[in-house]
C-alpha cells in the first residue's frame, strides 16, 4: 500500500519475553496442521486499512454464504492496527485475518503471532501465481512455511518531468551516474532533480534493495544485521555526495512544501513506487500532462534491477479457529481477477500476482502522464525486483533510529554512512535486549 508518512512497520512493543522462532523451522506452535474445512457455516473477522474494502468483501460474501467475512477498517499498521493486533493476540481475541505489510511480518513471526499456512494445500499450490519475490516476502526464508498471502507490491521506477528534460536538452538518466550528472544540470537551472527523504527510510531501503543489499538475514535461530553492508554504504555515499553539493531538496515528505516543490517545477523527478503515481497527481495537479515514467536508474549500464517500496500481505492471525476458510478467502482476495480489479479501482492497489499485472485497468494510458501506459513500466519492474531482500523483527526501531541519523546528515552534523553504522549497532542492541539471538553484523 501507499505510505503517506513514515513507512508503516512492525510495532516494537513486546507482549512478553521474546524467544526467536527459527525462521528455518517448517512451522510454529500454531502451524496449519489442521487446515481442514469446518464442515459448517463460519464467519471470519478481517481487519485492514484498505479504503473501499467493504465493497470488495461484499462480492465474496454474496458468492459464499457459508463463509461470511466481517471487515473492520482502522489506521495503517504503524498508526495503531499492529499494536491492536498484538494486544488481541495476547488476549486471545484477535481477528482471523489481518493486513500486515511485508516489513512487519518478521516481528509478528518472532512473537508467534501468525498461523503457518504451509499445510494448506491450496495455499502451497498458489505459489506460482505470485511474482516470485513477493512470495519470498511471506515465506521468510523457508521452503515449506507461508505466513501470509501476498496482496500488493511497490516496484520502483523514475517519475520525471518530461517537458523540462526535453526543453533543456537533458537526457533522461538511465544510470545513477547519469542521474548525478543531470542533477548538476538541473541545479544550474535553479531546480532540484529530486527530494531526499530524511524521514521515510523505506525509500532508502528500496535503493539498497535494488543495489543487491539486504539489511537482515538468518543463521539457524539467529539474526544477522547488515544495515551497514557494502551495498548500503554504496547507496549512502552516493546520496551523501548529492546532499553535500546541494543537488537535491530536503523537504519533509508529503508536506505542503514537498507538494509545492513538485507543483511549481522546482523538483523534476522522484524515484518511487508504483503508488507514487497518485501522490504526484494529487500533490502537483498543475503539472498534469507533463510527467512520464521510465525504468529506475541502474548502477551498471544496461542493468535491469529494480527495488521495491511498500507492499502488504493478508495473514491469518494466531488463534483463528477457521484456518482453512481464512486461507481460502485470503487467496480469493489476492488472486481473483474480480477482486484484484475491485481493489485497484477502490484503493489503487498494485497486484502481487503475475496475471494481476495485466489487468485491463493497468494497460490503459494515464492522462496525467500524457497518455503514457505507465503501468507497463511497473509491470516490467515488478519482474526485475531483486528477490532476496529480508526485513528484520524490529523495523519500527530501525526506521526511527535511521530517520534520526538521516536528519543529522541532512543538517550537516553527520553522514548517511555514519547513520547506517549507528543504526546497525542500535539494532543489534535492540534485538539482544529483547532476547532475540544475534549472529552478528
Amino acid at each position: 500500500m501507499k505510505r503517506t508518512q513514515t513507512a508503516a512497520a512492525a510495532t516494537v512493543a513486546l507482549l512478553s519475553t521474546l524467544t526467536l522462532v527459527a525462521c528455518s523451522s517448517t512451522s510454529g506452535s500454531d502451524s496449519a496442521t489442521s487446515c481442514q474445512p469446518a464442515g459448517e457455516p463460519v464467519t471470519l473477522d478481517f481487519t485492514t486499512w484498505i479504503p473501499g474494502i467493504e465493497d470488495v468483501v461484499d462480492i465474496w460474501n454474496k458468492a459464499n454464504p457459508d463463509i461470511q467475512v466481517k471487515v473492520q477498517t482502522g489506521p495503517n499498521g504503524n498508526g495503531g492496527t499492529y499494536k491492536n493486533f498484538f494486544n488481541q493476540i495476547e488476549a486471545g481475541n484477535a481477528p482471523d485475518l489481518g493486513q500486515i505489510e511485508y516489513d512487519a511480518l518478521p516481528n509478528f513471526r518472532v512473537q508467534d503471532g501468525l498461523v503457518d499456512l504451509g499445510a494448506c494445500t491450496e495455499v502451497m499450490a498458489a505459489k506460482d501465481q505470485f511474482v516470485d519475490w513477493t512470495w519470498s516476502q511471506v515465506t521468510l526464508g523457508t521452503d515449506s512455511s507461508v505466513y501470509g498471502i501476498p496482496q500488493d507490491s511497490g516496484p520502483m521506477a523514475l517519475f520525471y518531468r518530461k517537458d523540462l528534460f526535453e526543453k533543456n536538452g537533458i537526457p533522461v538518466p538511465t544510470t545513477w551516474a547519469e542521474y548525478a550528472d543531470a542533477a548538476q544540470k538541473v541545479r544550474d537551472l535553479g531546480g532540484y532533480i529530486t527530494n531526499f527523504s530524511q524521514s521515510d527510510i523505506n525509500q532508502f531501503a528500496g535503493f539498497v534493495w535494488q543495489a543487491g543489499g539486504s539489511w537482515f538475514s538468518t543463521s539457524g535461530d539467529s539474526w544477522n544485521v547488515t544495515l551497514d553492508s557494502p551495498e548500503s554504504l554504496k547507496v549512502a555515499e552516493y546520496w551523501q555526495g548529492l546532499l553535500d553539493k546541494d543537488l537535491v531538496g530536503t523537504y519533509p515528505a508529503w508536506s505542503d512544501e514537498w507538494n509545492n516543490a513538485y507543483n511549481s517545477g522546482e523538483v523534476w523527478t522522484w524515484v518511487s513506487a508504483v503508488w507514487g503515481a497518485n501522490s504526484i497527481a494529487s500533490g502537483a495537479p498543475d503539472t498534469a500532462g507533463n510527467w512520464a515514467v521510465a525504468p529506475e536508474p541502474q548502477w551498471t549500464a544496461g542493468g535491469t534491477d529494480a527495488g521495491d517500496w511498500g507492499g502488504s500481505s493478508t495473514a491469518v492471525l494466531k488463534g483463528s479457529k477457521h484456518v482453512y476458510e481464512a486461507a481460502k478467502f485470503a487467496l480469493w482476495l489476492n488472486t481473483s481477477p474480480e477482486s484484484l480489479t475491485a481493489l485497484n479501482k477502490a484503493a489503487n492497489l498494485y497486484p502481487a500476482t503475475k496475471e494481476g499485472l495485466n489487468l485491463p485497468a493497468l494497460k490503459e494510458g494515464v492522462d496525467f502522464y500524457g497518455g503514457q501506459p505507465i503501468y507497463d513500466v511497473f509491470a516490467e519492474a515488478s519482474k526485475q525486483v531483486v528477490p532476496d531482500f529480508t526485513w528484520g523483527p524490529t523495523m519500527t526501531q530501525v526506521y526511527a533510529d535511521g530517520s534520526d541519523g538521516f536528519k543529522n546528515a541532512v543538517s550537516g552534523t553527520g553522514t548517511l554512512s555514519s547513520a547506517l553504522k549507528d543504526v546497525n549497532a542500535s539494532t543489534i542492541a535492540a534485538l539482544e535486549a529483547q532476547s532475540i539471538p544475534v549472529a552478528g553484523g
